[in-house]
């Protein structure tokens, strides 16, 4: 696929109430200023909410979601029905020319991951059940796309070469398919709006990482809980090439775009 600009990806934190629309308003301007972009997405609050509210509790190590059988059900009615349709909704309305993709349709294709140890495992190898790591990308449909003027909107879901479909974290789709891609960016756009010192403190706001920082961070305590997986999702694409890894707020994504560094969190290899 021809390089484009970044990838613009959307946590689950930012696709509902005004974020949602303030997240497509600034997707429509950027591309508005010529900008060449792809959208993929996630959905892990509203996931966890509704599995609650059906009796499935989550389980989550190191930020990470296990995956069985009812909590994947749960997961494709949201990300890939909900929240995919919400955003491309929310996108159009805002200008945007764009079109709602489930990964699992052939975008990403992917293998079921087997057990492994995580930040927050302890070592001990964690079998994460229906997840998929990714093989591949239909660059090819994402192009044909690109070439007719259209913005295509990932739900983070793949599917194996069996049809199996894996749940798969929206940061390790973005990330890799940043890299897939040559995009010269990562957008990782969430309510926090940046990697913190003190996650509950907005002024501790750390504005620009190294990677060795960011490990470094990680080993200390610094970042804790959902932000390790992003940083950890942030080195791939930037050992592939992709310049930089921008976390940003909803209304921060044009101006990341123009001007890196100006806002959020800034990680460089």
């Amino acid at each position: 696929m021809a390089v484009v600009d970044a990838v613009v990806k959307l946590g689950g934190d930012v696709l509902a109430g005004p974020a949602l629309d303030v997240a497509a308003a600034q997707i429509a301007r950027a591309l508005a200023a010529g900008r060449r972009l792809v959208v993929v997405h996630g959905g892990g609050p509203q996931a966890t909410e509704l599995g609650r509210r059906l009796g499935i509790q989550p389980r989550l190590v190191g930020g990470r979601r296990i995956t069985d059988r009812a909590t994947l059900d749960v997961v494709k009615m949201v990300v890939a029905g909900q929240l995919n349709v919400d955003l491309v909704s929310a996108l159009r309305a805002a200008g945007a020319p764009a079109v709602g993709l489930s990964g699992s349709s052939g975008i990403v294709q992917a293998h079921r991951r087997p057990p492994r140890a995580v930040s927050g495992s302890d070592g001990a190898p964690i079998d994460f059940g229906l997840v998929g790591d990714v093989d591949s990308f239909d660059l090819a449909l994402l192009e044909a796309l690109d070439s007719v003027g259209r913005l295509p909107v990932v739900a983070c879901l793949g599917a194996s070469p069996g049809g199996e479909v894996l749940n798969i974290n929206a940061d390790v789709v973005a990330s890799q398919l940043a890299a897939a891609v040559g995009a010269t960016a990562l957008i990782a756009c969430t309510a926090v709006g940046g990697v913190r010192r003190d996650k509950d403190d907005p002024s501790t706001r750390i504005s620009r990482l190294t990677v060795a920082e960011a490990r470094e961070a990680i080993r200390g305590g610094t970042v804790q809980g959902g932000m390790i997986p992003k940083l950890e999702e942030a080195f791939v694409p930037l050992a592939a090439g992709v310049g930089a890894v921008h976390i940003v707020a909803p209304a921060e994504i044009a101006a990341a775009l123009a001007a890196p560094g100006s806002v959020g969190t800034l990680l460089v290899p």
